[in-house]
């Protein structure tokens, strides 16, 4: 299986138009010739434990008026996904929303023979700061999660034999 690798970005990623100097921005790689719609369906089929935490989540930050469910406005392409697009092409497909205590976005990125994952956070306020410090551990399981996901299925493929 391909190593989940800790990286940047690649400076061309459309998410970069967004990325302010006290953002928070974190990136992760791996091999694959998936497509960044194909890495996303595959990395957001989050397994139970991680399911349970984001219904935690829900129920604690509910009190608080932060938004808690992903859109169910019906339109398809939004549903396969965990979070609403916000922008797709052939190369990039960026994820997220913007909420009182922080804005989010998730890009992923095909670039070189490799996805790339990153997330990036601006904090609107104080409790955007809380919620990233406390979340953060959480964070980084989750997506280095879904990357080993995505270097999984990329392995199965590249394993099978060619079709006759």
């Amino acid at each position: 299986m391909p190593p989940v690798e800790k990286t940047p970005l690649p400076l061309g990623a459309r998410l970069w138009s967004q990325v302010g100097p006290d953002d928070f921005l974190d990136g992760y790689a791996v091999a694959s010739s998936l497509s960044p719609r194909a890495a996303a369906d595959l990395a957001f089929s989050l397994p139970g434990w991680a399911q349970a935490l984001m219904q935690l989540r829900n129920r604690l930050v509910r009190p608080l008026g932060l938004k808690t469910d992903r859109d169910s406005s019906g339109d398809s392409a939004q549903e396969a996904t965990l979070f609403p697009v916000c922008f797709e092409d052939d190369h990039e497909l960026i994820l997220g929303t913007d909420d009182r205590h922080l804005n989010f976005r998730i890009s992923i990125r095909r670039q070189a023979g490799r996805i790339h994952m990153a997330t990036w956070v601006h904090r609107n306020n104080l409790l955007g700061r809380i919620y990233l410090a406390l979340v953060m551990p959480f964070h980084i399981l989750i997506v280095r999660d879904c990357m080993r996901r995505i270097a999984r299925h990329s392995t199965a493929i590249a394993s099978q034999p060619p079709a006759q």
